[in-house]
């Protein structure tokens, strides 16, 4: 899965959460909670989104790193590799 997948991915997953977001405004290296104004629920619902499209198991010590758009990429890529890149 390329690092441009994922990225969209995870803005699809955003939208389903924050549909009311303007997701082509983000900045990449900014915190999505920041930016998106959400709580810990709709981060955790994020999480399993991600997990359910992606098939990556996020364990809950990593949810940390899906803090930002590029730290999302970073993170699902390196696992997707890892899991052999299997959805």
């Amino acid at each position: 899965m390329t690092s441009e997948q994922i990225r969209q991915t995870v803005l699809s997953v955003l939208g389903s959460i924050a549909p009311e977001a303007d997701l082509q405004s983000l900045d990449p290296h900014v915190s999505l909670r920041d930016q998106l104004d959400i709580d810990s629920v709709d981060f955790l619902n994020f999480v399993i989104g991600i997990h359910k499209e992606l098939g990556i198991d996020i364990p809950e010590a990593d949810a940390p790193k899906l803090a930002t758009i590029d730290s999302c990429v970073t993170y699902l890529r390196s696992k997707s590799e890892a899991q052999g890149g299997k959805k």
